[in-house]
């Protein structure tokens, strides 16, 4: 379980507008998925220790415009064109992009493992066209292997088989799969983990209700994160066993468990997020902490908008969590992307060049005989 049960009410809850909370639901734009389609294929995915979401249509159809100057958007549009005229792929209609990491055991022998990752995306796509893309690009390199009722492309990662014979940890990522889970959904990662989301489409060890509703609590996210750092660590390092021998743990503690959401209304970008740290004093230690280190940031920065930016974070303790908001403009917001992405000034040319100093001559002087 990513959180808690009382950590996941209690917070989306709090992530919920004031409109939604009585009653109406949340403002969703045409272009938005349906949360409950997204929920439905994100059920047939396997468990993870750590997921990021990412809802491509809202950040490109909404966001995007508002940061980005209109001959950049408008490249960015032909090119989105182009990967549908060669491709068949619209980025403008893909549902969503999930990140899932999940911490292997030791193995019998007590080594650690790398953790495994996957990208699934899905949306008005043909993932079977999307395979023979794959096919083509690795000029031959793909192999297929039979997993259950799917085909796996498999692909072996030459320079990174070379570092693994000094490095044994990479020897996790030396090969890269890609495998169609649905007609509109197709996933890219780990071998093993790409095996463990075909299991998973059959029916056999899904994700837990409880860590999906932890990662997609709020259906008008631009982006959420969830994980169990904690949990993970304890993992990796055979305090749960290894993959041969299996141990009860002796503290099953969900502290450090998160959730963080970004997202947007008319006005305002919205930070929301959860901590669980164990019990009410450990939170309210840990949200003097956070909040001291905030005080200290803001003092130190000398740069207006930043200041105004940390400025409008409150960090608070409730229960067992440390909460986290942030409202921010999005004038504000908008003001410190584009001056990021604002190309350098140029160094200033002088008036007029400096004129070449002429050659010194030297005298030579004639020794008498």
């Amino acid at each position: 379980m990513v959180l808690a049960a009382p950590l996941l009410v209690n917070a989306q809850e709090r992530s919920t507008p004031p409109a939604a909370t009585a009653g109406a639901q949340p403002a969703r734009t045409a272009s938005m998925p349906a949360p409950q389609s997204v929920i439905a294929s994100l059920a047939n995915l396997p468990e993870a220790d750590l997921l990021f979401f990412i809802n491509p249509q809202r950040i490109i159809n909404e966001v995007l415009p508002k940061v980005m100057p209109a001959k950049d958007l408008e490249e960015m549009r032909k090119g989105f064109e182009a990967a549908k005229q060669m491709a068949g792929v619209d980025p403008t209609k893909v549902d969503y992009i999930v990140l899932a990491v999940r911490v292997k055991k030791p193995t019998g022998e007590l080594n650690f493992q790398p953790p495994e990752i996957m990208a699934v995306a899905s949306g008005d796509f043909s993932s079977d066209a999307l395979m023979v893309l794959a096919r083509m690009a690795s000029q031959g390199k793909l192999r297929d292997e039979k997993y259950g009722t799917k085909t796996l492309g498999l692909m072996t990662i030459d320079p990174i088989v070379k570092e693994a014979e000094k490095n044994p940890l990479l020897k996790s990522f030396t090969q890269v799969g890609v495998v169609t889970l649905t007609p509109n959904s197709i996933a890219v990662g780990s071998p093993t983990y790409l095996r463990a989301a075909i299991d998973a489409g059959d029916g056999k060890d899904r994700i837990s209700p409880e860590t999906l509703n932890s990662l997609v609590r709020d259906s008008n996210a631009l982006i959420s994160i969830a994980g169990r750092p904690f949990y993970g660590f304890a993992k990796a390092f055979g305090m749960h066993g290894t993959e041969t021998t299996a141990r009860s743990p002796k503290c099953d503690s969900r502290i450090g468990d998160f959730y963080a959401a970004v997202t947007m209304d008319a006005t305002n970008f919205m930070l929301r997020g959860a901590v669980n740290e164990d019990n009410p004093d450990t939170a309210k230690i840990f949200s003097n902490l956070f909040s001291g280190m905030l005080r200290y940031a803001a003092s130190s920065t000398k740069d207006p908008a930043a200041q105004s930016l940390v400025n409008n974070v409150v960090i608070a303790a409730e229960g067992d969590e440390v909460i986290v908001r942030a409202d921010l403009p999005q004038q504000m917001v908008i003001d410190m992307v584009r001056k990021a992405m604002a190309p350098p000034p140029k160094k200033a040319e002088s008036a007029a060049p400096e004129k070449p100093k002429p050659p010194v001559r030297r005298r030579r002087t004639r020794r008498r005989p």
